[in-house]
């Protein structure tokens, strides 16, 4: 019998993930069945069982492979030298996940976002996403902290202010950015960098900023 080469075996899981991440995209995670996948990816029962055991695995590999893009993506724009600012990272990172993630097709702009939320929501119940997560965001907090010192360290970001809290609040802008394209559409990548460009432009005299207020 022929040894079935690597590229072979990758081939048809990369086949059979990217059925299923058509599905999900389309119909949600739960309203998916195997069978929808096994159509989709256009392949047998016995050809996906031999890669992952139920729809569960399936949905853990989409998730992983998803952070696992947003992650490569944000590693290969933010290393650059000056590094880039935040509505060109965003953007550029935006661009490059569509491209790595076959979001390619059309103009609709929700699909990408619609699948992250998806991922986020799955954490709920299920414990390997959840720890994939985690895993995912806290490597990409860490890339983020890494950012944000070194724009203090070129006078860009206040050097006293803490860089895990700018850090932490520029990753909730991008999240709020799915969030709001997920479920309402009408902000495409162009139109949120230039609102995030106008917002982190913003040069406000001393003496008309407000302190902040605990609650």
């Amino acid at each position: 019998m022929a040894r079935v080469s690597q590229e072979h075996l990758d081939a048809r899981r990369r086949q059979i993930l990217d059925g299923a991440r058509r599905c999900f995209t389309s119909n949600g995670f739960h309203a998916t069945s195997m069978q929808d996948v096994l159509r989709e990816a256009g392949l047998s029962a016995g050809a996906v069982y031999r890669y992952f055991r139920s729809k569960e695995e399936i949905v853990a590999a989409v998730a992983a492979e998803t952070l696992e893009s947003v992650r490569v993506s944000y590693a290969a724009i933010a290393a650059a030298d000056p590094p880039p600012t935040p509505d060109e990272l965003i953007g550029a990172v935006l661009s490059r996940l569509r491209v790595l993630l076959g979001d390619t097709d059309g103009d609709d702009q929700r699909a990408l976002p619609q699948l992250l939320m998806q991922v986020w929501g799955e954490t709920l119940r299920n414990p390997e996403v959840a720890r994939v997560l985690a895993d995912g965001y806290h490597g990409l907090l860490g890339q983020w902290i890494a950012l944000v010192e070194a724009y203090q360290s070129r006078g860009w970001v206040d050097p006293g202010a803490d860089a895990e809290h700018v850090a932490r609040t520029l990753i909730a802008t991008v999240q709020g950015y799915f969030v709001q394209q997920a479920l309402f559409g009408g902000m495409d990548p162009a139109g949120f960098r230039e609102g995030l460009r106008a917002l982190v432009a913003m040069n406000v005299p001393e003496e008309e900023r407000r302190p902040a207020r605990e609650h």
